[in-house]
């Protein structure tokens, strides 16, 4: 596995680096201008957003992030759980998982229009590139993320 790599977006002039995932805490630098990235945490856990984090745990995340919009008394979405704890350890390093209950942070949840649960919402450099709603075998899942990876 130490020749995985994950692709990120210099916040300084743009650029796309290809950085190996063994490398992410050794302080990579962007080829172009040389400049730092910050440190990037990569969590074997899904790491809970809420309202007050979202911005910075997804928006601002260098590494792509799967986002489950989840909501305690939904039975498809406590389901999924282990999907997404078993996800976030096989991608470590190449992707953030992160949950968000919707029932307690209705801002973000009414801001990418979630109207069913669960939902999946895939970003890249702070955009929403896919999403998928009910609960998917991890199989489908994958499906996403190896499309969601590769571009």
């Amino acid at each position: 596995m130490t020749d995985e790599r994950v692709m990120i977006k210099c916040r300084n002039c743009g650029a796309r680096n290809r950085i190996p995932v063994a490398r992410l805490n050794d302080g990579p630098r962007c080829g172009r201008c040389k400049t730092p990235f910050p440190a990037i945490a990569t969590p074997s856990r899904p790491v809970v957003v809420t309202d007050r984090t979202f911005a910075d745990e997804v928006l601002a995340s260098p590494l792509p992030v799967l986002l489950d919009c989840w909501a305690s008394w939904c039975a498809p979405c406590g389901a999924m759980a282990p999907v997404l704890d078993d996800l976030a350890r096989s991608y470590t390093g190449r992707l953030k998982v992160a949950k968000l209950n919707v029932d307690q942070n209705p801002v973000t949840a009414s801001r990418y229009n979630v109207m069913s649960l669960p939902t999946l919402l895939f970003f890249r450099d702070g955009k929403v590139v896919d999403t998928a709603a009910g609960a998917l075998p991890k199989q489908e899942v994958e499906r996403y993320l190896y499309r969601f990876l590769a571009g």
